[in-house]
């Protein structure tokens, strides 16, 4: 696939005025956006952007992150702080994202979304209101592995990295996850499936599938 350099600003600008027209195919007024990618690879800094370039064009837009929907740790970690296995599949509550977050975003849905769950460093609920999306507003998700879960997204935004870029770019005491985003290349094939590609290796120089 042949991709472009482009600056972060651009990207955001690009995309959102890309998103303004997405209508779901499910017949929600609520597009729904993946951003999905490694933690080393920030892929919540691209929705944020995102987020903003919408709101300068008069359009909501909600950011919500995985990361917020964590399961406890007696769950998380109850095979230890390094299972892969757990990792890649145990550690979201993705049951907690389709009741809280996509359910109401659903043709039909109140639009009332729960933007996280829980605290993982205090390790409970973070008790934080419902947030109403307006119609024609955004759920802008972000986090990895997102596109192995079948969820509804109207639009998938990938930023890759290499796997040199991935170790380099992950601190030490994380590189016992880095199988996971291995296992994750070989069963979902994340840059070949999402609609837009974003190559992050050098943060300062991005290139991007147009």
């Amino acid at each position: 696939m042949r991709l472009e350099a482009i600056t972060w600003d651009r990207l955001g600008d690009l995309l959102a005025e890309r998103l303004l027209d997405l209508k779901p195919a499910d017949g929600s007024p609520w597009p729904r956006i993946a951003f999905d990618g490694a933690p080393a690879a920030h892929p919540g800094d691209l929705a944020h952007r995102v987020r903003e370039a919408l709101r300068v064009r008069g359009r909501s837009a909600l950011v919500v992150g995985t990361e917020g929907f964590l399961r406890p740790a007696s769950v998380r970690l109850e095979y230890g702080h390094r299972d892969v296995e757990a990792y890649y599949s145990g550690w979201y509550d993705t049951g907690a994202l389709w009741r809280e977050v996509f359910g109401p975003l659903e043709a039909g849905g109140d639009g009332r979304v729960l933007p996280d769950l829980w605290d993982p460093a205090a390790d409970r609920a973070t008790r934080s209101p419902y947030v109403r999306l307006p119609p024609e507003g955004l759920l802008l998700m972000h986090g990895p592995f997102l596109l192995r879960h079948w969820f509804p997204f109207d639009l998938s935004v990938h930023v890759l990295l290499s796997p040199g870029a991935l170790r380099r770019r992950t601190p030490e005491d994380e590189h016992w996850t880095l199988p996971a985003f291995e296992r994750y290349e070989r069963e979902t094939d994340p840059a070949g499936t999402a609609d837009v590609l974003v190559r992050a290796d050098d943060p300062r120089h991005p290139a991007w599938s147009g």
